[in-house]
């Protein structure tokens, strides 16, 4: 190996050592962006070896991502680098024999399936397909993968879709027609292609087709925007495939209807596994032996935070059981263990994103991991490996026992830009909020805090609004931010907020304006107090999202508390934007019916309604490819700020969604943020 890849390989374990460390300085957006970043880790079935994929970034945010291994049986190993080619390669996983890793890569111009030998040599293509493989899945017995392609329902073959999407480029007008809702979807315009599956053996033959298993439906599988290859998987026995999709309908905006379907690799009809559940179902994960199916459900239809309930089915008796039924937690993930009667899952628990072990026989839950956000990577004989970030960790590899004890890390892949960082310190309060009940938040000290002095507050206001700012770390909200410029943090998880229980979380239906505003006032009365170097007379404000429509509502309901405010992607009229956004089941359930069914409710807590009242000067920022929260939200209160003299500013990024996903913008976005809170705090 050439001595440049030994030193990446080092740096992306964390194993090398700068000659010329810089004194840690203030955490800045500059060293954000450039921080390297981890991702796809596998381990094999044998729990011996682990490969994880490194971007490593230069200091002009610049970089290159390869895949490296690191033998988990050896505590002195060191890691090997695997691949050198240029771009990313993503989604790894193991052969069942452990011999060979899978993944994904644009090596050609589309994304296709390699395989490369862990013994040597150079990876192989696996496809050669006409379109992107956006996600796959291997059978058990590594014989068979299922792939996730977009194609156009009604072509028989790959080739058709291509042509259609070459079709489309190329059209000379532009004019769309629909007729029926989504129209769109969080950035997207309905182009009338569907996420579809194919199934293709893996016989050594590179693989030019595939059988489309949801041949001619017009399903979305897996559900677009956010959901993967995790709601896909192979039955045991390698003779069917089991998604999750709804069932097409007209009522594909409004309804979360999504069910669990099975159908044989070779294609025909699907069968509904949970046609009696109106609400959504997710994740199907089958035991290694095939006998039991669990899978994750939602009980109340249209409600897209409800609790997820652990099901449990028996492939032998067919019987049904909800796992762990008085557990108030919601999973976001879950694994079997080699036994088949235990499960491992993550969910969020009092500002965390913890790991627990569920007996499926007698429903007990135990925590193995309640530190910081956890994602689970894999469940070996003896040991989870699973990704952990914080506060202050941008995220690594570690190891736990099945018994929750011997914390290992695994890789350091920031080592040396985290020594070159002051993060502030971080501590969990809590207070009693809306009927004296519980609610918790943080506070992160100044990077540059100094005993005795007063520091002006930053306090954010999560989004979602069934959502958290825990500990975690953030590739766009980063709290460290604002410690690293200066200002106190504080964070609340006002009732409506994740982690909690479900009670706390559906409190906040029909109930936007209420509780969580009375929690907000009386968290930064309880945190000033009991932490008396933040200036309760010097805060700024600011907020995404539903975090944003808090902005707007504290203009209207609380014009006295802060000295400026920041909106991003905030909702200003919620008359105008029941009509505009595309997933209506939000609005509807959060609210009690469409507009015209509960109208009074949507104007009581319609900021627009209290402009007369506003005052603070606030900083406006929207993406125009947000059709979530559409960037006429932002607009009408940046008018109406301008057309009363309020001091205002607009910052619009035209190609931006809900999020701000490009790096230079993001830059961007935190210079005119902080800048605009220097302005008004300065003393």
């Amino acid at each position: 190996m050439k001595k440049s890849s030994v030193l990446f390989a080092l740096i992306a374990a964390g194993m090398a050592t700068s000659v010329y460390a810089a004194e840690p300085a203030a955490f800045n957006v500059q060293q954000l962006v450039n921080l390297n970043k981890l991702h796809s880790a596998a381990v094999s079935n044998d729990g011996k070896t682990m490969v994880y994929g490194v971007k490593l970034v230069d200091d002009k945010g610049e970089g290159n991502s390869d895949l490296y291994q690191l033998d988990l049986s050896d505590k002195n190993a060191k890691p090997k680098q695997l691949t050198s080619a240029t771009g990313t390669e993503y989604d790894v996983s193991f052969a069942p024999d452990g011999k060979s890793i899978y993944f994904l890569a644009s090596r050609t111009g589309t994304s296709q399936l390699f395989q490369l030998s862990l013994d040597g040599g150079e990876a192989i293509a696996v496809t050669d397909l006409p379109l992107d493989i956006n996600g796959y899945k291997l059978s058990n017995d590594g014989k068979q993968v299922v792939m996730n392609l977009r194609v156009f329902p009604e072509c028989k073959d790959l080739a058709c879709s291509k042509d259609k999407f070459t079709e489309e480029a190329e059209r000379k007008t532009t004019g769309r027609l629909y007729k029926q809702l989504m129209v769109r979807h969080w950035d997207t315009w309905e182009d009338n292609a569907r996420n579809h599956l194919f199934v293709a053996s893996l016989n050594g033959s590179k693989i030019t087709t595939a059988t489309d298993v949801t041949q001619g439906r017009d399903t979305e599988t897996p559900p677009k925007p956010f959901s993967g290859m995790e709601e896909v998987t192979f039955t045991a026995d390698g003779k069917y495939v089991v998604y999750s999709a709804k069932a097409p309908s007209r009522d594909q905006a409004w309804t979360t209807n999504y069910d669990l379907w099975q159908v044989s690799v070779a294609g025909g009809d699907t069968v509904n596994l949970t046609p009696d559940n109106k609400a959504w179902d997710s994740q199907p994960t089958f035991s290694a032996d095939g006998r039991y199916l669990a899978y994750l459900a939602m009980t109340t239809p249209g409600y897209e935070a409800d609790r997820y309930r652990i099901m449990l089915r028996d492939n032998v008796t067919g019987q049904e059981k909800e796992v762990a039924p008085l557990w108030d937690r919601s999973p976001s993930s879950l694994a079997f263990n080699a036994d088949g009667r235990t499960l491992y899952v993550t969910a969020q628990d009092v500002g965390q994103v913890s790991i627990f072990e569920v007996n499926t026989q007698f429903g007990d839950v135990r925590p193995i991991y309640n530190q910081g956000s956890n994602s689970l990577v894999a469940v070996t004989n003896n040991r989870l490996i699973f990704k952990k970030s914080s506060l202050v960790e941008p995220g690594d590899l570690f190891s736990v026992t099945l018994e929750g004890e011997q914390l290992k890390q695994l890789t350091n892949v920031n080592q040396d830009k985290l020594a070159e960082i002051t993060f502030g310190e971080f501590e969990q309060f809590n207070f009693k909020g809306w009927n004296d009940e519980t609610v918790h938040g943080y506070w992160i000290k100044p990077a540059n805090f100094e005993e005795g002095k007063k520091y002006p507050i930053a306090y954010l206001v999560h989004g979602g609004p069934q959502g958290s700012f825990g500990n975690s770390f953030s590739g766009r909200w980063n709290a460290q931010l604002w410690a690293g410029a200066g200002y106190g943090v504080v964070m609340v998880d006002f009732h409506g907020s994740t982690g909690y229980g479900q009670g706390f979380t559906d409190s906040i239906g029909k109930d936007w304006g209420g509780k969580p505003l009375e929690d907000l006032k009386k968290g930064m009365a309880a945190v000033t107090e009991q932490q008396p170097w933040l200036d309760a007379n010097n805060a700024c404000a600011l907020g995404g999202s539903y975090g944003g429509y808090m902005m707007n509502w504290f203009q209207g309901k609380w014009n006295d508390g802060f000295k400026c405010l920041v909106d991003h992607a905030g909702l200003f009229d919620m008359r105008s934007m029941y009509y505009v956004t595309e997933e209506l089941w939000f609005p509807e359930y959060d609210f009690g019916g469409s507009y015209d069914q509960n109208k009074d409710l949507y104007e009581k807590f319609n900021p627009v309604n209290y402009v007369e009242n506003w005052k603070t000067p606030m900083l406006v920022i929207h993406g125009e490819k947000d059709y979530r929260v559409p960037y006429g939200q932002g607009l009408g209160a940046f008018t109406f700020m301008q057309r009363k003299g309020i001091p205002s500013e607009l910052l619009v990024f035209p190609d931006e969604n809900h999020w701000i996903l490009n790096q230079d913008n993001l830059q961007l976005w935190y210079k005119n943020v902080l800048g605009w809170m220097d302005r008004w705090t300065a003393n």
